[in-house]
């Protein structure tokens, strides 16, 4: 039984089931199995799932629940932005020479505290709160200017240009989460004007603002309008919408974020010695925090922060 054909079938058959097909199996095919795509899968997009992308959404969380030093997290938070509030009710109340020692003080420990606090986090944070005594500080410190006029805001924004680069350039976000588009600009537009208005006019019933121009000439409208938009309105929004609501979105959520950030907006408005201003400018904060976190667009909201007080300090006062 076992001659010729049984050793022809074990030779040629079992070597053609043991060499082409089954070589070819062994060996490009399988071994490109095993080697190229399943490396490729062990390695390139794991690796980069098991590294940048998945540490950088789980990190934070990590540094926050397991690291001993920040077992009670929320201290690190809530003492500099109390300390923010009552400097501006010092301000408030009148008291503006002992709200600057204040501010200094807390533009003196959250720096200290950075160098100290080596949580990534939480040194963004402070980062961003920084900016608010620096903004307190700078306003009030300006020896030329003994009222506000429409040349103080050039100063004052012109030099706040410097630290809010420094720590927008340094809170690693992306660019469309800083909101730096141009989408839908052309339907934006008349939409931040009409917002502009609207609020405006209810600020203006609150605090009866005076005008900063002599008349409502086309030149003087367009010097307001571009002081008002492209520097008033930008720093403050990069600062409050760019930088610390995306910093406190991350930091404790977006709700949280959005809340914490409206009450301080207000608060840095408590120079008009109004209460009514300071909840209805958090008002205003919500609102345009909430359509930052909705379009992530910044230019939407600094023009509507931007011409608010266009109609604030120029349109309505020569009007009414």
């Amino acid at each position: 039984m076992e001659t010729y054909e049984n050793k022809e079938m074990q030779t040629s058959e079992n070597k053609e089931m043991q060499t082409p097909e089954n070589k070819e199996m062994q060996t490009p095919e399988n071994k490109e199995m095993q080697t190229p795509e399943n490396k490729e899968m062990q390695t390139p997009e794991n690796k980069e799932m098991q590294t940048s992308e998945y540490q950088g959404m789980h990190v934070p969380e990590n540094r926050s629940t397991h690291n001993p030093a920040l077992k009670n997290i929320g201290l690190y938070l809530i003492i500099p932005i109390l300390a923010i509030a009552f400097a501006e009710f010092m301000i408030y109340s009148g008291r503006v020479l002992e709200a600057m020692e204040v501010h200094a003080v807390i533009l003196l420990g959250l720096s200290l505290s950075m160098l100290y606090i080596k949580n990534e986090e939480i040194q963004k944070t402070y980062q961003a709160l920084i900016l608010l005594p620096i903004l307190r500080l700078v306003n009030l410190s300006m020896p030329a200017f003994y009222e506000e006029t429409l040349y103080s805001f050039v100063f004052i924004y012109g030099l706040l240009t410097i630290p809010v680069t420094i720590a927008l350039t340094h809170q690693g976000f992306s660019r469309e989460r800083l909101g730096i588009t141009f989408k839908r600009i052309g339907f934006y537009i008349p939409l931040s004007i009409i917002m502009g208005l609207l609020l405006g006019i209810g600020e203006y019933l609150i605090i009866e603002a005076n005008y900063l121009i002599p008349d409502l000439s086309v030149s003087y409208l367009l010097i307001l309008t571009f002081i008002m938009v492209f520097l008033v309105g930008l720093i403050e929004e990069i600062i409050f919408r760019s930088i610390l609501q995306n910093r406190l979105e991350e930091f404790l959520g977006s709700r949280e974020g959005l809340i914490i950030t409206s009450v301080l907006f207000g608060l840095m408005h408590s120079g008009y010695g109004s209460m009514g201003e300071i909840f209805y400018t958090s008002f205003v904060g919500f609102i345009i925090g909430f359509m930052f976190y909705r379009t992530r667009s910044l230019p939407l909201v600094t023009m509507i922060h931007g011409f608010i007080n266009v109609f604030l300090f120029g349109v309505i006062p020569h009007l009414l």
